[in-house]
């Protein structure tokens, strides 16, 4: 009796092996027959699920993109009210929450590296533009939500949205890019105590 195969689980699986292609060597790594030997696949089993390498990369893109949503928003449910916390515990918490987006061990340095990884190729390949602009929106759209919540506390006076959030978001991805290509300059530390700095600079006492 033949095999059943999950289609989702084995999808799932191929997209595992470009991220870790594309962490390990770069995106220019990335092909079907690489993706193959990665997942331990013949390659007609991949070209079953994928019909060009370009279909590939836009479903490992959005499934990392998927994955990332999914534990920030696990993290943002699982976060107590900010009302009553001390400033000290809210930048503790914040600090903590936005540290889910830094490369500071295996996974999220893997994470960030894909992504930046298809942030660079989006610039030419128009097919990747929409799912790019999605992640940048995503961050900005991150950043507006924790600046609103932090200005319902009364402890932060975080300034105009419609600038602070972007300033955020861009501090966030400088420091996403500058750890993937400089990791022995940006330390994780470095990153954490940065953004903790900016985020303490919020405050109306800072």
């Amino acid at each position: 009796m033949p095999k059943v195969v999950d289609g989702e689980q084995r999808r799932a699986h191929i997209a595992d092996a470009v991220l870790r292609l594309a962490a390990r060597d770069g995106l220019n790594a990335v092909s079907l027959r690489a993706v193959a030997t990665e997942a331990e696949l013949n390659i007609g089993s991949v070209r079953h699920y994928f019909d060009s390498q370009h279909a590939l990369l836009r479903f490992a893109m959005q499934a990392t993109i998927d994955r990332v949503s999914a534990r920030l928003l696990a993290h943002r449910e699982a976060m107590p009210p900010m009302a009553g916390l001390s400033r000290a515990e809210i930048v503790d918490r914040l600090t903590d929450f936005f540290a889910e987006l830094l490369p500071l061990d295996e996974r999220r340095r893997s994470e960030a590296t894909v992504l930046v990884e298809f942030l660079i190729a989006a610039r030419a390949d128009p097919g990747l533009a929409d799912l790019a602009a999605e992640t940048i929106r995503g961050t900005v759209t991150l950043a507006r939500r924790i600046l609103d919540a932090l200005a319902g506390t009364g402890t932060f006076a975080p300034g105009d949205p419609e600038v602070e959030a972007p300033r955020l978001a861009a501090l966030l991805d400088g420091l996403v890019f500058r750890a993937i290509l400089q990791p022995e300059v940006t330390t994780g530390a470095e990153c954490l105590a940065v953004l903790r700095a900016h985020l303490t600079g919020l405050s109306r006492e800072g």
